[in-house]
């Protein structure tokens, strides 16, 4: 019977995570570190992590508005511009991407492996 309940338990766990996976494709377009590169000064750059982790180092020129706050915060954000986003590995945008696509925002990016995977300038609060 244990057994049962465990399988039934990973079960919804994998369908859990391909539904999750589905719904960050559809919010979220994912860039690679070159593409995101490419476009993100002509976008409004979001780091959507903690403001602690903000300040151990994001991506130069990057406002933190973290998940957390972003409902109570949505008017920093406008419609007319894309939105670039990054959290640490990349999980965490998919959470911001579906509170920005219900208040309308939709031309929604994300970089790739989130920061840590990213190559380029820094900045660190010291």
């Amino acid at each position: 019977m244990e057994w049962i309940i465990a399988i039934a338990l990973l079960v919804a766990f994998i369908v859990y995570i391909v539904i999750s996976r589905f719904m960050q494709k559809k919010n979220v377009k994912t860039l690679t570190e070159e593409e995101f590169r490419a476009g993100y000064r002509k976008a409004q750059l979001i780091d959507v992590r903690e403001p602690n982790e903000f300040d151990n180092g994001h991506v130069l020129g990057a406002r933190n508005i973290p998940v957390s706050q972003l409902k109570m915060r949505i008017k920093e954000i406008r419609k007319d511009q894309p939105v670039y986003m990054y959290d640490y590995n990349g999980v965490i945008v998919a959470r911001a991407a579906s509170i920005l696509r219900k208040q309308g925002i939709k031309d929604l990016y994300q970089l790739k492996g989130g920061f840590k995977k990213w190559g380029g300038k820094v900045k660190k609060k010291k």
